[in-house]
């Protein structure tokens, strides 16, 4: 089946998938349940696949992420003891791997026995490199020994290079909106403890260096932060007012 075209139903059901992890990726759920719906989407979209999985590669150590059927991680889990296989490979190599059971008992018999085993008879994985922090393969398989198509491989390329750009994009806007956050709450921290200082300088007539000492003395004596202090010290202060 090499260099057969792709028919228009398939594109339709990619499309389809892919509008689908959009949506998903716009509801903003966390990673294990993201990658969940990658996996089903998967199996949507290439014809043939009935299972699916994600092999994650963190410091250097193979994990399943995610899968749709706990088979597929029972096999990953046999690739992994073993230190090699399909989804290994295409981790490594960045290439994808395509092949019926029947011609990967000489390369990988151990995965090749469990896998058969459990009913599958194809295989199917391609590289998922989004960042420094995720990077792997998405792992399809397959109840009969059809080895997928050559346009099954060429679909989970397109659709593997889909996922990366949304989850490498997701990623970088949620550090970007951490960030913000963060800044934001810096400047409020900020804020408050100029208040108090102003405060304290008003009250004491002293300049700004020892008011501040006076707050992280505080700050100190009593192990709280002193963002807190400052705050606490402002609002007492407002309840009971401003001494005169």
């Amino acid at each position: 089946m090499t260099g057969e075209p792709i028919r228009p139903e398939h594109l339709d059901e990619l499309t389809a998938a892919m509008a689908d992890l959009t949506g998903a990726l716009e509801a903003e759920p966390g990673e294990a349940e993201i990658l969940g719906v990658v996996c089903a989407e998967a199996v949507r979209a290439i014809p043939g696949a009935d299972m699916a999985s994600i092999t994650a590669i963190r410091d250097g150590e193979p994990s399943t992420a995610a899968s749709t059927d706990e088979r597929a991680v029972e096999i990953d889990r046999f690739q992994y003891a073993a230190g090699e296989g399909p989804c290994l490979r295409a981790a490594e190599t960045g290439e994808v791997v395509r092949l019926p059971l029947a011609t990967a008992g000489a390369a990988w018999p151990r995965f090749t026995a469990r896998a058969r085993e459990l009913g599958v008879g194809s295989y199917l994985a391609a590289p998922l490199r989004v960042d420094d922090h995720l990077s792997g393969a998405l792992n399809l398989f397959g109840h009969g020994g059809h080895g997928f198509a050559e346009t099954d491989s060429r679909l989970l390329q397109l659709y593997t290079t889909v996922v990366s750009f949304g989850l490498r994009t997701t990623r970088r806007y949620h550090r970007a909106r951490q960030r913000a956050t963060e800044l934001e709450a810096a400047m409020r921290s900020r804020a408050v403890i100029e208040q108090a200082k102003g405060i304290l300088m008003a009250v004491h007539r002293i300049g700004a260096d020892d008011a501040m000492k006076l707050l992280v003395t505080e700050s100190q004596r009593t192990n709280v932060k002193l963002r807190d202090i400052a705050t606490r010290f402002v609002e007492d202060l407002s309840s009971t007012g401003f001494p005169g």
